[in-house]
């Protein structure tokens, strides 16, 4: 059997959230952007890209994975939450390569192959 060797440049947790849970997302927010050297990044209040949800996404350094995910587990607040690497193949990584905290939301992998072909 032959390994992967793809190199893992950095993770993203999207971190999803609906009006009712909205509160419950920024509390994770403030914690994760007060504990941990993370990038947080914009509220999408709408779902983007991939994302059947409302989300904000969370960017950290493979160094980081071993606080920041535990850190998620035991504080998600029963929100649902996308963890995968960074490897230069977005499908792969939304797919083969993810991880779910919560329930595994449907993603729109289409949107992801047709950003790979333009």
């Amino acid at each position: 059997m032959q390994y992967n060797t793809v190199k893992i440049t950095g993770f993203h947790a999207h971190i999803y959230f609906d009006t009712t849970t909205r509160e419950a997302a920024a509390h994770i927010r403030e914690g994760l952007g007060a504990d941990f050297n993370v990038q947080l990044g914009r509220w999408h209040e709408q779902p983007i890209g991939p994302h059947p949800k409302a989300m904000y996404q969370v960017a950290f350094s493979p160094e980081q994975f071993g606080k920041v995910v535990p850190w998620l587990m035991l504080n998600r607040a029963g929100l649902d939450i996308l963890i995968h690497p960074t490897t230069g193949d977005d499908v792969a990584d939304h797919t083969d390569y993810s991880l779910w905290l919560g329930e595994k939301l449907k993603l729109n992998i289409e949107f992801l192959r047709q950003v790979r072909v333009t």
